[in-house]
């Protein structure tokens, strides 16, 4: 055993834990340990809040020009709004026609002014001079609001005023009282409507075949004029653009009798077949009558249903006594009214006839009209068993 001394093993003991511990830094000063804080410079910080400030204040400038329709170059123009829009479709637009800028920021005052309870379907005329509340109130419908409820109606092609007011009456559009009231009494403003008139009639040809959305149960007499009947005299006005008018006047007849000969072509096509109705027509009154001894008479059966509106079955010899004007048995040229109200297609016939030398047509049993230059071969078919009618 090798000697050994205690102090050697205490002395060994203390170089090793001087050597496991971490060596420490010496603790720095206060002052040499302490880092000053950078400070903003107060001329960057005033000039970052102007910029911010005059950037806030440009964007608002334009926002309260659009919404108080500032410095806008004077423009009119038309929107419609239909039973499908929502305040987004209606700030589009808007938008579209030039009335407002910022999209976005209608919606938001839209919203703020619940504008959805107040903007209902129709073709409003609306102006750059509007603000956003002028416009909201432009779009204003008494009748209903985009909350309300609404009923899609289908006119067809050749109803009747009478028909219509039925069909109207059926889908909840209205009562049948009340729509008739108002197609006898409303005082409509087109120059084509006869206002002195207090028969139905006087809308007959107007009342334009379509789809439509009308909202239901509408009480007020003013609001069915507006928004029922104007409606559909509105979509007969836009249809009847100025190449159909200049088409008229080229015609030699006025819109009233180009109308009444379209509605006698709608009740008497089997659909494909308006153009050379339309010829037998203009034959007739036209063509020398004593070719084919009609000398002006167009003998149209449906024009006399329309002066006989309860009557079924075919049409006898004592219906042809009628004393009405609408009997073209017994009067020549055209009756005083259209008798239905027709499509584009039968108002473009009546512009744009057949060539034919055709006086005479009767319905066969293959369901099509055959025509006939004279009354003889007329008569033979119609004793025929390839009659039809």
């Amino acid at each position: 055993m090798s000697d050994f001394k205690k102090g050697d093993t205490a002395s060994w003991d203390a170089e090793q834990v001087r050597r496991s511990e971490p060596q420490r830094r010496p603790r720095q000063t206060t002052a040499r340990k302490r880092r000053r804080k950078k400070r903003i410079n107060p001329l960057l910080y005033i000039l970052f809040v102007l910029i911010t400030s005059a950037i806030l204040a440009g964007v608002g400038w334009l926002l309260i020009t659009d919404l108080c329709a500032f410095n806008k170059e004077y423009m009119e123009t038309t929107v419609e709004i239909t039973a499908d829009d929502t305040v987004k479709t209606v700030a589009d637009k808007l938008n579209d026609a030039g009335l407002i800028k910022y999209k976005w920021f209608f919606r938001l005052f839209a919203g703020v002014t619940k504008a959805d309870e107040k903007i209902g379907m129709g073709t409003y005329t609306l102006t750059t001079d509007m603000d956003y509340q002028a416009l909201i109130r432009g779009m204003r419908s008494s009748a209903g609001n985009m909350t309300a409820e609404t009923v899609k109606v289908t006119i067809p092609e050749g109803y009747t005023v009478s028909q219509i007011i039925k069909l109207l009456a059926k889908n909840g559009v209205a009562a049948e009282e009340t729509l008739l009231k108002v197609a006898q009494t409303y005082q409509f403003d087109y120059d084509f409507i006869d206002n002195t008139s207090e028969d139905i009639s006087r809308l007959e040809g107007y009342l334009f075949p379509d789809t439509y959305e009308f909202y239901a149960n509408i009480t007020s007499e003013s609001q069915v004029g507006s928004a029922v009947f104007g409606k559909l005299l509105s979509t007969f006005n836009s249809r009847i653009d100025d190449e159909l008018l200049e088409a008229m006047a080229a015609k030699g007849y006025d819109m009233h009798d180009i109308v009444t000969i379209a509605s006698l072509i709608e009740k008497e096509t089997d659909g494909t077949d308006q153009g050379m109705i339309a010829s037998v027509i203009y034959n007739r009154l036209e063509g020398p009558g004593d070719k084919a001894g009609t000398y002006g008479m167009l003998q149209i059966d449906a024009s006399l249903l329309y002066a006989l509106p309860d009557h079924e079955g075919a049409i006898t010899s004592a219906d042809m006594e009628t004393d009405s004007p609408y009997n073209l048995y017994k009067y020549a040229g055209l009756p005083p009214t259209p008798i239905s109200n027709p499509g584009l297609a039968s108002i473009q016939a009546a512009l744009e006839p057949e060539e034919t030398d055709y006086y005479y047509y009767a319905l066969g049993t293959d369901g099509k009209h055959h025509y006939f230059t004279n009354y003889n071969d007329f008569l033979n078919f119609v004793n025929s068993s390839q009659y039809g009618g």
